[in-house]
């Protein structure tokens, strides 16, 4: 932290930020730290439609928290038909890509249309208020409608990433007791198409509670239609007025679920609800992006995870903005095609994943600078830390020295950035996510609650509710307030690790528990041990997160096998592949290790933090006085070598 280089915002990027300089940040702060309600109920009454106003700005009963409790108010209306009476009806909402090079503007006006006609669509299945929907598609612009049009409703949706797989996607659907899934046929990546169809009907073999499937057709390739289940977009979309009124909605109305990794092996549902939710991604697009009205923005993300729902479809498109949308992969068919992209759509602000940044520094400049893209005017990180040397590289080779990089920390949980540079206001420190933005009030504790001294490792919680946080976990209250809020009492413990710097700078250190991080993914290592411990072979898993350049962190996997002759090399590939295909390819481990027996604890808990070390450091050198067989670490040591 001391030897990080720190650089002010330039003079000209100050005259015209949302927020100026450092006074104005503090100021801005100050005010939300001192009366809260005043401060988010005064934003929420500008930047807001509301059909009916609240009575309360919130009520905190932790950890149950209600923001605008009492009002009404609709997302996609904010998202859509209240630009229809400015001068933005007629302004590009979607500026899509797909892989193939196929191109579409999608106006406001446009996007109005769409929407409405889809919800009807819906309408016309018999889905209404509080009905859930899985949504498993490509990132085309049907997929934003599609999450407008049950914001329209009031439906709860579910977007599951199209990387995951047909187990994955059939876990996601019973535990939400979905009645509808909306897809496609395929989508393209790397110029093959990746078949999403045959996946639904994969899932839905034991998901009876599904009365409709409506399917995009967008690759064209042949999918199996089953009648009165099955329905083709196109052919419901034809007859569907285009006249759908917006449901007001109350405040607290659930938006959407979004499941995510836990330390369990089952996915957790993020319950995310209306009013509080879109108030912070609006806030948080102006604050941290500076966003004007000429941008054009771009968000690199999958609507899959919440970054895409956040940052692509809800806060762009409730303020106003034109944002990009690509479909396919950052290197086809070569690997600039996003630098091509900047520059022939003049985009302004990018937002992009460390994971990214790597992959970017290892294909070599001359990519980057093969393109103009002097349009940039802001730079932007997600996904997990970054650290200072990429931060160096996409200042100096991306920003040309002259881009501001907002570093964000945030969480599907947050439901939007809570810890990032204000780009006019505060100066900026490599590899730091910087200050906390007005309203959130963060600090590194130890586990008993206490604040750790400057340059101290401690544990990252939250002390004051805001308005994005989830309420709940889908239809497990319990797991929620003992996860969350009773490990550190009346603070959310956000469960990384971080430390704070002599100026206040919040320098986040990665996950504290048993969660991985593989390019921006959260992975649970007990998900992918329950995949592995379903194969016939293996009697016992341990999975392990390990540094890797590109990704961020890798999936090793430590296997006992149970007794029988095994080709261990062929085995280890097979194991891999088995992974992809339980849980997707993302999760397909780097390394299989086999082993006699793993470390465990007297009372037969594996001692993961010894793998750790192992796969890091190919050596031991933390507590061992739990451990029951000294000598089963000594013989993983030793294969650390050999390999």
């Amino acid at each position: 932290m001391a030897d990080s280089n720190v650089y002010p915002p330039g003079p000209d990027f100050v005259r015209g930020a949302h927020v100026k300089g450092m006074e104005g940040y503090r100021e801005l702060y100050r005010r939300a730290a001192e009366n809260p309600e005043e401060f988010w109920g005064a934003l929420a009454e500008q930047e807001l439609f509301w059909f009916k106003k609240w009575h309360h700005v919130f009520e905190w009963n932790p950890p149950d928290v209600k923001w605008f409790a009492g009002g009404q108010t609709n997302v996609c209306y904010n998202c859509v038909d209240r630009h229809l009476d400015t001068a933005r009806k007629n302004k590009v909402a979607i500026l899509w890509e797909g892989e193939p090079g196929d191109q579409r503007q999608i106006s406001y006006q446009e996007l109005h249309r769409l929407v409405s006609r889809f919800a009807n669509v819906l309408k016309g299945r018999g889905l209404k208020t509080g009905d859930r929907a899985v949504i498993y598609m490509g990132m085309v612009p049907e997929l934003p409608v599609a999450l407008l049009a049950c914001a329209r409703l009031g439906i709860i949706h579910s977007v599951v990433f199209g990387g995951f797989s047909a187990e994955a996607l059939k876990a996601r659907i019973q535990d939400l007791e979905a009645q509808v899934v909306i897809t496609c046929d395929g989508a393209w990546r790397r110029g093959k198409e990746v078949p999403l169809k045959s996946a639904v009907d994969e899932a839905l073999i034991e998901c009876p509670a599904v009365r409709d499937v409506i399917v995009l057709r967008r690759t064209g390739g042949a999918v199996e239609m089953r009648e009165g289940r099955d329905h083709w977009w196109h052919e419901l979309d034809e007859g569907a007025s285009e006249n759908c009124p917006a449901e007001p909605l109350d405040s607290e109305q659930p938006l959407y679920v979004l499941y995510t990794s836990g330390t369990t092996g089952k996915p957790k549902g993020i319950v995310h609800t209306t009013a509080g939710y879109l108030l912070q991604c609006v806030m948080t697009m102006k604050w941290v992006f500076d966003l004007r009205e000429e941008d054009t923005y771009w968000c690199t993300a999958d609507i899959g995870w919440v970054t895409g729902h956040s940052y692509i479809v809800y806060g762009p498109l409730a303020a106003g903005a034109t944002a990009v949308m690509y479909e396919g992969a950052p290197d086809f068919p070569q690997p600039d095609r996003f630098w091509r992209l900047i520059e022939k759509y003049r985009v302004s602000i990018f937002y992009t994943s460390p994971t990214a940044i790597r992959s970017f520094i290892r294909q070599g400049d001359q990519w980057p600078n093969g393109h103009d893209m002097s349009s940039l005017r802001l730079l932007g990180s997600v996904g997990e830390p970054i650290n200072p040397a990429a931060w160096e590289w996409y200042y100096k080779t991306i920003g040309k020295e002259r881009c501001p990089i907002v570093d964000t920390w945030w969480q599907t949980e947050t439901g939007a950035i809570l810890i990032a540079p204000m780009p006019g206001a505060v100066p900026l420190k490599p590899g730091s996510a910087s200050l906390p933005l007005p309203g959130i009030l963060p600090e590194v504790v130890d586990l008993s609650g206490k604040t750790r001294e400057t340059g101290q490792e401690g544990y990252l919680v939250i002390r004051r509710p805001w308005p994005s946080m989830a309420r709940t976990l889908w239809r497990d209250p319990e797991r929620y307030r003992s996860q969350y809020w009773e490990r550190i009492h009346g603070s959310y413990m956000t469960g990384d690790a971080a430390r704070m710097d002599q100026d206040g700078y919040f320098w986040i250190l990665g996950r504290v528990d048993d969660v991985m991080n593989v390019s921006g993914h959260r992975l649970s290592t007990m998900e992918v041990e329950s995949a592995l411990v379903r194969h016939p072979a293996v009697a016992e898993a341990a999975v392990v997160g390990k540094p890797h350049e590109i990704t961020g962190q890798a999936v090793a996997c430590f296997v006992t096998l149970k007794k029988g002759s095994w080709d261990r090399p062929k085995l280890a590939e097979e194991l891999r592949k088995w992974v992809a295909h339980e849980i997707g390819g993302f999760a397909k481990p780097e390394q299989i290790r086999f082993a006699d027996a793993l470390p465990k604890t007297r009372s037969g808990k594996i001692m993961r933090r010894l793998l750790r070390e192992i796969v890091t450091a190919n050596t031991v050198t933390g507590d061992v006085t739990t451990l029951e067989d000294l000598s089963v670490v000594t013989q993983l040591s030793s294969q650390a070598d050999e390999d």
